[in-house]
């Protein structure tokens, strides 16, 4: 059978309305606050100063206008696919429905690196943090990986003892996990409480380092030509370093996606999604333009090279502001923001592999749910074990630039699958409706695309190695186990609770 089959669109909106399924148990309000909950964290924490210091200097603040803008055009259709097709999955889910069934795999292949990997990412940041806030609270062994070494003024340098395993990243995992497993309702409940925390200090931050900031520091407002070699190619410096700064920033903007794979459990998709999906997406960009601004007003942008380039908010409150204190505050809202960043990812990775093994594509296991609670109880204890092993025993290099990359070609496709399903389907209900179709999925298209040419080179061949891998995986596995395979796909439903 053709790899280009799709799924037809009446039975994903029969298995919206299973009432067997996932529990709905989430508002406009809880989805606002589950995607501030993964906008909010590593993105603002730490992406911002890293791309400052690396394409965007203290235009910093264009980039995340040049993302914003990307996720604006790619959200409003998120919103109509959401709407109109409230099941798990987010874009995978959009993608089988619209192109078919290899380009769906795909896309489920990318978020499995958006959301396992940064997760496990975010989960090393946090226990750096947590070992800032308590530095003899943890032997040192402890709290880091075998590939790192410590000598003897505790730097990590070669040539002392290795660590043994990252603990506090796997703990911080394992709460998150059981959390996610005791139901949907009580992560949100606990998430809309971190996002209450983290926002309130970003604001205070703004209003007290608004007093601070050197006008100095913005100015040139961009990366010189002739900076330095480092910043010699286009994407680096000046207006190229805009278009390279977006796509690092990226990463902070992955939150309104998240919110699209918990579309089966909201009580009124139709009204809901597109409110929770826009909404946290221009909650967070005011809060990042603000932020970002703030930031390299305080601290000059090349002080993000190399000794402000860890913990850059806190560097910059107690090196320039002088305010303990608040960077002490800081350090506890950053420990929140993450804890909300690893609850969102996870939940969102379980509800793509629960999507994916109900159309047949991954093994049944992964969308047993349990008894008492109906969440994906043996997919999440799986997904920790797997983001355990690369949290607890790899160092904590950011990979975000991977996880902005996947993420922007899923947002490329459900840019072009809302204009198809504009064609194939015109006549299907539609809650909520992109304005200006073609023209806004095609402004989508442009700009994602724009962003991922703007990313190094080296990302972009890892994300080329990890799609080939996927795909030995979908010709080996996953084609010959779909259920598009079975005259009947309704007789072979792998869902069951257990």
């Amino acid at each position: 059978m053709s790899v280009f089959r799709t799924k037809p669109l009446a039975k994903l909106l029969a298995q919206a309305a299973d009432s067997h399924g996932l529990k709905r148990t989430l508002d406009w309000p809880g989805l606002v606050a589950l995607g501030i909950g993964a906008i909010i964290g590593a993105g603002l924490f730490v992406r911002t100063a890293a791309a400052a210091a690396q394409t965007a200097g203290s235009g910093v603040v264009g980039s995340f206008i040049i993302a914003a803008v990307g996720c604006l055009f790619a959200g409003l259709c998120y919103a109509e696919f959401a709407a109109m097709i409230p099941i798990a999955g987010s874009a995978y889910t959009y993608a089988y429905v619209t192109m078919g069934e290899l380009v769906a795999w795909i896309i489920g292949w990318a978020l499995i690196l958006e959301y396992a990997l940064g997760a496990a990412t975010v989960s090393i940041a946090w226990s750096e943090y947590l070992n800032r806030l308590f530095p003899t609270l943890i032997p040192w062994q402890w709290r880091h990986s075998p590939l790192q070494s410590f000598d003897s003024d505790g730097s990590g340098l070669a040539g002392g003892p290795h660590g043994i395993i990252n603990a506090p990243a796997v703990f911080i995992l394992l709460i998150l996990t059981l959390l996610l497993i005791k139901g949907t309702s009580e992560s949100a409940t606990v998430n809309a409480i971190i996002v209450a925390i983290k926002v309130t200090i970003v604001l205070v931050f703004i209003v007290v380092g608004w007093k601070f900031i050197n006008p100095a520091n913005h100015t040139p407002l961009l990366i010189p030509d002739n900076f330095d070699a480092a910043h010699a190619p286009w994407n680096k410096h000046g207006l190229g370093g805009l278009l390279g700064g977006a796509g690092i920033v990226f990463f902070a903007f992955i939150g309104f996606d998240a919110v699209s794979t918990a579309a089966q459990e909201t009580k009124n998709p139709g009204r809901d999604m597109p409110r929770g999906i826009l909404g946290s997406l221009a909650v967070c960009t005011v809060l990042y333009i603000l932020f970002s601004w703030v930031l390299t007003g305080v601290s000059p942008w090349q002080d993000f090279l190399k000794v402000g380039k860890e913990a850059s908010v806190v560097y910059a409150i107690d090196t320039y502001m002088k305010m303990p204190a608040l960077g002490t505050a800081v350090t506890v809202a950053i420990l929140a923001g993450f804890s909300s960043v690893i609850l969102v990812m996870l939940l969102g990775q379980s509800r793509v592999f629960y999507t994916m093994a109900n159309d047949g594509l991954l093994p049944k296991v992964f969308a047993v749910l349990h008894p008492k609670f109906r969440t994906p109880y043996k997919c999440n204890f799986i997904l920790f074990i797997f983001v355990a092993l690369l949290g607890g025993f790899l160092p904590g290099d950011i990979t975000g630039d991977l996880t902005s990359i996947g993420t922007l070609f899923a947002f490329l496709l459900v840019c072009m699958g809302v204009w198809i399903m504009r064609r194939t389907n015109p006549d299907a209900k539609r809650p909520f409706r992109a304005p200006l179709v073609p023209l806004v999925p095609i402004l989508g298209v442009v700009v994602c695309g724009a962003m991922i040419v703007g990313l190094d080179r080296t990302t972009q061949l890892a994300a080329l190695g990890w799609m080939f891998f996927g795909l030995f995986i979908y010709f080996l596995y996953a084609k010959s186990h779909s259920k598009l395979n079975s005259p009947d796909p309704e007789a072979a439903d792998s869902r069951k609770v257990a």
